[in-house]
């Protein structure tokens, strides 16, 4: 039986791996995940490596950048060109995925060679630096290799979910931190309905989330958070208490972990139900 759990308040597509990303009204979800989804990312040709923010100390600026596609993404049709934009470049400059020059200019700005590919290699894997959260039993101040998932640029499953009654309840139990949902880069940002309070995602797990008109996505698992929830964006701050708070709250999970069931749209304000497992 389906039950009512909330409706989609925000909804965020990420096109190049550990950049800022974009704010849709609607996302297509194809068999691989949201359509344009990380589709691209950074090749770091000294460690032939996926550059990613989870090494923040030598990825961080990664999150000082935004990519962004020029037009809506299709399913099925090939990807339209990137812009990518950010701060640390020249006044009113932006970077476009099918510019020539736009290896060597992202390659000067991050001062390590890289490469924009959209096509994961073979075993690719990334860093990933734990720092140190006394409240966490593993891999304190600590950087470990990390595969990837094979054929993607994602950690593990291809969609992330969020719900407001999570993000509340860390931030009642912190309120110096601010728990943003930008600082968690999901895709889905799921409002839930009056009286659902807590971290109500630990009770899905198994489950299979309904949206839209044929959309489904099986809850695989809680989401461990990393280094990437401290770190400053856009407007935010480096904070690690987010993660500490994560780690002293709820075994270091914040969200959803997800694999779509049923491709399907998804659209902000539409409402999202729950069949329990």
């Amino acid at each position: 039986m389906a039950e009512l759990v909330g409706h989609i308040s925000q909804l965020f597509r990420y096109p190049v791996k550990s950049m800022l990303g974009e704010e849709p009204s609607t996302l297509h979800l194809g068999e691989l995940g949201v359509t344009g989804d990380r589709s691209f990312a950074l090749w770091d040709k000294a460690t032939e490596r996926v550059a990613s923010a989870k090494n923040p100390r030598r990825w961080k600026s990664l999150l000082a950048f935004r990519a962004e596609y020029v037009q809506e993404p299709s399913e099925g049709a090939p990807l339209p060109d990137l812009k990518i934009s950010s701060p640390l470049l020249s006044d009113a400059e932006a970077l476009f995925g099918s510019d020539e020059s736009l290896d060597r200019r992202l390659s000067e700005v991050l001062g390590r060679e890289v490469a924009l590919i959209d096509s994961s290699p073979e075993d690719a894997r990334l860093d990933q630096y734990w720092p140190e959260v006394k409240e966490r039993d593993f891999h304190n101040h600590e950087v470990i290799d990390m595969p990837i998932l094979k054929g993607t640029f994602f950690d593990a499953t291809p969609v992330h979910v969020m719900t407001t009654s999570t993000l509340d309840e860390l931030q009642h139990r912190v309120p110096e931190s601010n728990f943003s949902v930008e600082r968690f880069r999901p895709n889905f940002l799921i409002a839930t309905e009056p009286g659902i309070t807590g971290f109500v995602e630990d009770d899905w797990t198994g489950g299979i989330l309904r949206i839209g008109d044929t959309a489904q996505l099986r809850i695989d698992a809680p989401c461990p958070r990393c280094v990437v929830t401290t770190l400053a964006q856009g407007d935010l701050d480096d904070d690690l208490e987010v993660l500490r708070a994560t780690a002293r709250h709820n075994q270091v999970n914040a969200g959803l972990r997800t694999s779509v069931l049923m491709t399907g749209e998804a659209r902000v304000g539409e409402p999202v139900y729950l069949v329990r497992p």
